[in-house]
């Protein structure tokens, strides 16, 4: 019996899978903290004997090579792929036991020129295809991250795999893609968690525009994408290593002041209410989540030193095992515990938190400097007037750009406006949290669709 287990990594939007005919198993696109994999093939008391990569990923460091050294299993790359470790090659058209099991490999470029999808066949039968970054839920995998000069080519190259993939394969065929449940990589937001072709056949935009026009659709569509990507794929091609999840080494109130004074990050996990009643001075905040790693790898120069402060030393591991995904291996340090022992006697940096309606009234008594964080797209859609626009990954740069004065910053949510609060307020300027959703300004009036006049 065929048996497939997702292995979800929210904090990065993506998933790999173990499939099993209850003896054996293969793994596609695991994660780089592996021993999650090896926990869930215990559990299920079957060995993995062979681990796939769909693509060189950009979005995050792969744990596949490492897994298939930790477990003796063949490690199946695209031949294509010009990878600095052994590998097991595979191209178009190959076919692969695993035990009842047998992979047929699936040219689908678009995504990157190499990429593979992998349907499963059981007892005669197509039952399932892992599509990685080429056919999503409702989408496709984004076509712009080998660069502008490839985007067009790489965009009418993914209708033409989704196409050969909804041609291909039976109506009824199981949808398991790597990306598209919050990943960056994902050209549009995609639609659900599960799916078949079928079901894409009639809402996906790669099997229902015109080529022309899904060219454009899916190139309008693209935003930013994190800085940290830049650095994954380099990554993925020397081969990486298993991480190393040891607890780091604990820091007293005097380092946390040196590492700060000297420029590196201290970050602190707590909440964001928490940070802004008080702080170290000079600390950014990411608050402890599915955002952490997103944001703190677009942010940070890229090996700046790094120092985390937690509430405890299980807020500690959890970041640091989100952080090793994306290839920021080694903490400097750690500190948990009260903010004031931390301090060390020193006096703490404090902000305010507001609503949206807290600033309205403020707004209504005088002059206030108002900064949106969220992204270009988002802006473009609806927005305050009078509003500032600083795309949060450009802040850091930019602040010198800003008006005199207290700014009050906001997002759509709290989550990136409490990590611009903390880089503001790291520099020296007067800032106020606006901690609240964006929908409550768009509910109230106080936000509006479509283009405004700026001012």
């Amino acid at each position: 019996m065929l048996e497939i287990d997702v292995i979800d990594t929210p904090s990065l939007g993506d998933r790999g899978y173990l499939a099993t005919d209850g003896a054996v198993a293969l793994v596609i696109d695991p994660q780089r903290d592996f021993d999650r994999v090896l926990e869930l093939a215990a559990a299920r008391g079957v060995r993995v004997t062979h681990v796939f990569e769909t693509h060189i990923h950009n979005d995050y460091v792969t744990g596949g090579l490492a897994l298939a050294r930790a477990v003796g299993a063949a490690y199946h790359v695209n031949a294509a792929d010009q990878v600095s470790f052994d590998r097991t090659p595979v191209i178009d058209g190959d076919e692969v036991g695993v035990g009842e099991i047998t992979v047929r490999v699936l040219a689908t470029p678009g995504h990157t020129f190499t990429h593979l999808s992998y349907a499963i066949e059981h007892e005669g039968h197509v039952r399932a295809v892992f599509t990685g970054g080429s056919l999503l839920c409702g989408s496709t995998g984004r076509t712009d991250l080998l660069g502008p000069g490839h985007s067009v080519e790489l965009t009418r190259a993914q209708r033409r795999s989704a196409r050969r993939l909804a041609a291909e394969l039976p109506a009824q065929t199981t949808l398991y893609p790597t990306h598209g449940f919050g990943s960056f990589c994902s050209a549009t937001p995609a639609t659900g968690a599960t799916s078949t072709i079928a079901a894409e056949m009639i809402a996906n935009p790669a099997l229902t525009l015109a080529e022309d026009e899904f060219v454009t659709a899916t190139l309008a569509g693209l935003d930013a994408y994190p800085a940290y990507y830049a650095h994954m794929a380099p990554a993925n091609i020397a081969g990486p290593l298993a991480p190393d999840l040891a607890p780091p080494r604990q820091a007293s109130s005097g380092e946390l002041r040196r590492r700060i004074d000297a420029g590196e990050w201290v970050v602190d996990l707590r909440s964001r209410v928490a940070f802004a009643a008080g702080h170290l001075r000079g600390a950014r905040h990411f608050e402890l989540g599915d955002n952490l790693t997103t944001y703190l790898g677009w942010l940070i120069p890229w090996g700046t030193p790094l120092t985390l402060i937690g509430t405890s030393a299980a807020d500690i591991a959890a970041a640091q095992r989100d952080l090793v995904r994306i290839g920021i291996d080694r903490l400097q340090s750690a500190a948990t515990g009260e903010v004031t022992a931390l301090a060390g006697g020193e006096s703490l940096a404090s902000y305010p938190v507001a609503r949206f309606g807290e600033y309205e009234r403020a707004r209504q008594r005088g002059q206030v400097v108002l900064l949106d964080v969220r992204r270009d797209a988002e802006w473009r859609a609806a927005r305050i007037q009078g509003a500032l626009h600083v795309p949060l990954h450009e802040l850091a740069g930019r602040i010198a750009e800003l008006p005199a004065g207290q700014i009050w910053v906001h997002c759509q949510a709290g989550y990136r406006a409490s990590i611009a609060a903390s880089l503001l307020d790291a520099a020296g300027r007067s800032v106020v949290l606006i901690d609240d959703d964006f929908d409550v300004a768009q509910r109230t009036g106080l936000a509006s669709n479509g283009v405004l006049p700026a001012g």
